[in-house]
């Protein structure tokens, strides 16, 4: 027969244990050099003791550092990801293999084969994909989980945003797998990412991992609103979904870095989500017009709702009430922090959208009103429209700090200048031919580091005088001058 021994009786015996050993020399010793040392060891032990009984926290040795006592809750809201295989089997039917057959460079003859990924958006046909997986392509064939092929063909495209609109045969019979979109905005970094695709055209490949950060600005364009992911993604992949863990798509991967690794990055689903529209009705981006100048300013670097500087006459703006001095915080009910992210959410609208504006005024007041976008006038018609001019107009220009985070991509140095993150067609700067992913780092001859830096050059300038940039292009440095 076995016998039990109960711990906690053990325990207590050799706490007294260590408690006679070590009080009986203290008793003659309390003067001599071993009865500090003891008392301390003494106390070290009653903490232990009192950590091993249920006692409040768990201090390491010598209280260098903390461990949590048996049975304490872990950190809260988390919870610990296992199997990804049910999300994996719910979702993995909605993305598609894509085949395209285009004619080579000139030069070369035969025909140029590639593929990538998309996903299905409606249930009779539509598919999601990027636009350089089917740009310039003659024939394009789109193949499901289930073995079936489809022909397809572009119903619209953006190369600004690299995002493209299908539509397969009449052959389907709307019983197509479509997968949920979810909202890319309420995304964190941290949050946990599936992506699925075919790389190098090993159909339907999982991999998984995390976002690593939001709006990243790659210079690819205007539109550079990227979700960095280290979920794997490798060519042939472009196109294809990117899973929350609620199996929504939150974005459409499109670009890697080829000299890193675990760095891949999609385009947000909400941005594709303002597009989509767009390209069924018009095949392309029409972008609309709010008829506003704005104000980008920062308090200490902390990004505010823009504020308007300036209303057109007779613009959709002036007929909603708009004033100079009201900050916009929200379009269609989600916030924007900055011009960019103003210029991106009205620009993707079609002209003839409405759209519902929340404004802030100037006592502190919160309004929402309805505007109709318009499309664009040309440079000369907004001209005309201008309720007044200012020595400091608007050039066209979007301009970024170069930080560290917007550099690194780049591969620039940071804070050597002010990134150009978008440009207006048909401003000052377009005509001057400034880019998207230019740095400027000098203005009429004054070297510049950063934003702050470039608006300061410009308020010293001349009114009538042109403006002198040294930008750098690549690997190149240029002079470029823009006239006011």
């Amino acid at each position: 027969m076995r016998r039990r021994i109960s711990c906690p009786s053990v325990s207590s015996r050799l706490l007294s244990v260590l408690f006679v050993l070590a009080f009986a020399p203290v008793a003659g010793a309390e003067e001599g050099p071993l009865g500090p040392w003891l008392q301390a060891r003494v106390r070290e032990h009653a903490a232990w003791f009192t950590v091993q009984q249920g006692g409040e926290g768990r201090p390491g040795s010598l209280g260098l550092w903390r461990e949590r006592a048996p049975g304490e809750a872990a950190l809260p809201n988390f919870v610990p990801p296992t199997s990804l295989a049910p999300l994996i089997r719910a979702v993995e039917a909605g993305v598609v293999n894509i085949t395209t057959v285009s004619p080579r460079e000139s030069g070369q003859a035969g025909m140029k084969r590639s593929t990538g990924s998309g996903f299905v958006l409606t249930p009779d046909g539509l598919v999601v994909t990027n636009n350089h997986v089917v740009s310039g392509a003659s024939r394009i064939a789109v193949r499901l989980s289930d073995g079936r092929e489809f022909p397809a063909e572009v119903v619209g495209r953006d190369a600004s945003t690299d995002v493209a609109l299908l539509r397969l045969s009449s052959a389907v019979e709307g019983d197509l797998p479509a997968l949920y979109l979810g909202d890319s905005d309420r995304m964190e970094v941290g949050d946990w990412v599936v992506a699925i695709g075919n790389p190098f055209g090993l159909d339907h490949s999982v991999s998984h991992g995390m976002i690593s950060a939001k709006e990243r600005v790659l210079g690819v364009g205007q539109f550079d609103d990227f979700i960095q992911t280290d979920a794997l993604i490798n060519p042939g992949n472009s196109g294809g979904p990117l899973f929350n863990m609620k199996g929504e798509v939150v974005g459409v991967n499109t670009a890697i870095i080829s000299q890193g690794q675990g760095i891949g990055f999609a385009v947000p689903i909400n941005l594709v989500k303002d597009l989509l529209p767009n390209l069924r009705e018009n095949g392309k981006l029409e972008r609309g017009w709010l008829g506003v100048v704005i104000n980008d300013d920062r308090d200490g670097g902390e990004r505010r709702a823009p504020m308007v500087k300036d209303v057109y006459r007779g613009s959709p703006a002036d007929a909603a009430g708009i004033r100079s001095g009201d900050r916009l915080v929200a379009v269609n009910g989600r916030t924007i922090g900055s011009y960019l992210q103003l210029l991106r959410k009205v620009a993707l609208l079609a002209p003839g959208t409405e759209a519902r504006l929340t404004l802030l005024r100037q006592g502190g007041a919160q309004q929402d009103v309805t505007v109709r976008l318009v499309a664009r006038p040309a440079q000369e018609a907004a001209e005309g429209l201008v309720q007044r001019t200012s020595s400091d107009e608007d050039l066209g220009l979007a301009l970024r700090d170069l930080t560290p985070e917007v550099a690194a991509p780049l591969k620039q140095e940071a804070w050597t200048g002010a990134l150009v993150a978008a440009v207006t067609p048909r401003s000052p700067a377009d005509d001057a031919g400034l880019r998207a992913g230019d740095v400027v780092m000098e203005v009429n001859r004054k070297r510049v580091k950063d934003v702050a830096g470039v608006r300061a050059a410009l308020s010293r300038g001349s009114a009538a005088a042109s403006i002198l940039l040294r930008v750098k292009r690549g690997d190149s440095l240029q002079y470029i001058a823009i006239a006011r």
